[in-house]
């Protein structure tokens, strides 16, 4: 029989969900606050299982070098660079961080969650080699990205890239960037590297238990966890809480009840992978190769053909082929999706179906397409693939964030969204890529907005671990060059 005795204990945080995110925050608590009493609650049996593990998220160290999605072209032919520096910007603040655990001894061998690989992006046709030319020098003139090259050259590319230039067409028009600055992150390592450091500072990291429900206990909050074996039901009474689950967020967040959360919605995009089985191929193409997005995919379904690093094995995939399914995480319901719509959300979940055509004709042709038809996508990319040489694998879930919005009543957002309460009692993060990239700005700049009256004491351990914090690399072209250099040997990111 179940044993469903209650026990209450009063802490000074707790962080809900073991993946990235709140792994980050515990890590960055434990050098800010190192005596506060944390308190992680996950509800799979490991941490870094979920949309953190290393074949559940595209894990290239989202640094913009190479994605595509995150330099638009204006309507006059013009290349905006703005959100792919920011996003540049937000990840050396995270190989900064890293760094400083290595040099201090707070986690291990960092070949064990980042390795260098060249970024690279790859078009076809005459008006997509002059967007790639423009973004190529809107890019270059920032010092962040200065040593990406450009080539139009088949015999440049099949240098760089020759599973991608083999049995192309000469006659082909191509263009290609390379960025040597590129790394693969395996999160999910990196996940539980954090966890780890942080339990050997006196975090309590709890498995296997489900926040089952999130309410106010006068100052506090009181989190309700459930043990997923034994039934048993404790309540932490914290006045901190931070919701890093991925798609459970939402649900969670709802709970609480704070009116920051009301109007936001979540869209659940689910994907495939093709994983390369032939260990001669695998070693013949090292390099993430990001090409165009069709025509309504989401940002997260560009495709690519990646090296990647997991659990310290080297390994080859092609993809992701979007999917659908109404579950908000990989473990997840069937039910999520419908339980997630609430009389404060049904308006703007509703608004965003007719804008948004395209993505959902997309998602269609995709869940549609047949296996030959996936493959083709690959040769796209690899005109010599063997079918023989690759195998399938489901991705993780994502949940797009469907905003409220005063002129449209709701948006679809694909990125990373904080919802934060006026008080500074609660902050969950919500959205997809590039959060886990950009995990340690964007909780920074929380733990800063909820704390102002703390942010002066922790200044000083704040740029001991993140040097150019309050400041923008890509103005100061030295310090740019100089992070990235000390950040890359502290990293082992030197070829």
């Amino acid at each position: 029989m179940a044993d469903l005795t209650m026990s209450v204990t009063r802490t000074d945080a707790v962080l809900i969900g073991g993946g990235i995110a709140s792994a980050t925050l515990a890590a960055l608590l434990t050098e800010l606050e190192p005596d506060w009493d944390i308190q992680v609650i996950e509800k799979l049996d490991a941490v870094g299982q979920e949309s953190s593990d290393g074949w559940n998220n595209a894990g290239t160290g989202h640094s913009a070098l190479c994605e595509l999605n995150y330099t638009p072209q204006d309507v006059d032919g013009s290349v905006s660079p703005a959100k792919a520096i920011r996003i540049n910007e937000q990840f050396q603040v995270s190989r900064q961080f890293w760094s400083y655990l290595v040099e201090n001894d707070r986690i291990g061998d960092p070949a064990s969650f980042i390795r260098p690989v060249a970024h690279m992006s790859f078009v076809r046709g005459i008006d997509n080699v002059d967007y790639l030319r423009r973004r190529h020098q809107a890019l270059t003139a920032n010092p962040l990205f200065d040593r990406m090259e450009f080539s139009t050259e088949h015999a440049q590319l099949a240098q760089w890239a020759p599973l991608v230039a083999e049995g192309r067409p000469v006659t082909e028009t191509i263009a290609v960037t390379r960025s040597p600055d590129g790394t693969d992150v395996d999160f999910g390592s990196l996940t539980r590297q954090l966890f780890a450091m942080a339990s050997r500072r006196g975090t309590t990291v709890s498995t296997g238990w489900e926040v089952v429900d999130l309410r106010r206990m006068g100052t506090d909050w009181g989190v309700m966890s459930r043990n997923v074996t034994t039934g048993a039901v404790k309540v932490h009474r914290a006045p901190f809480v931070f919701v890093g689950a991925g798609g459970a967020a939402l649900p969670i967040l709802q709970k609480s009840g704070i009116p920051e959360i009301r109007g936001f919605g979540g869209f659940p995009i689910s994907g495939q992978w093709l994983r390369c089985t032939n260990p001669e191929v695998i070693a013949r193409h090292e390099a993430k190769v990001y090409g165009k997005a069709a025509v309504g995919a989401p940002p997260m379904s560009v495709p690519h053909l990646d090296t990647r690093y997991v659990q310290g094995k080297r390994s080859l995939m092609f993809g992701p082929y979007a999917g659908w399914s109404p579950k908000f995480l990989k473990t997840g319901k069937y039910t999520d999706l419908f339980a997630s719509v609430k009389p404060s959300n049904v308006t703007q979940m509703l608004a965003v179906a007719p804008p948004n055509i395209d993505l959902m004709t997309y998602l269609g042709s995709q869940l549609a397409a047949t296996t030959k038809q996936r493959f083709e996508a690959l040769r796209e990319y690899m005109p010599q693939a063997r079918r023989e040489d690759w195998e399938q694998v489901t991705a993780g879930q994502r949940v797009q964030v469907i905003a409220p919005d005063p002129a449209k009543r709701g948006v679809l957002q694909f990125g990373t969204q904080m919802i934060t309460a006026a008080d500074g009692s609660i902050g969950g993060m919500l959205g997809a890529s590039p959060g886990a990239s950009t995990a340690t700005t964007i909780l920074l700049d929380m733990l800063t907005g909820m704390f102002p009256e703390r942010t002066d004491s922790w200044r000083s351990t704040i740029t001991a671990m993140v040097p150019s914090w309050g400041t923008h690399l890509s103005d100061d072209p030295r310090a740019a060059h100089e992070s990235l250099e000390r950040t890359a040997e502290s990293l082992g990111l030197h070829h």
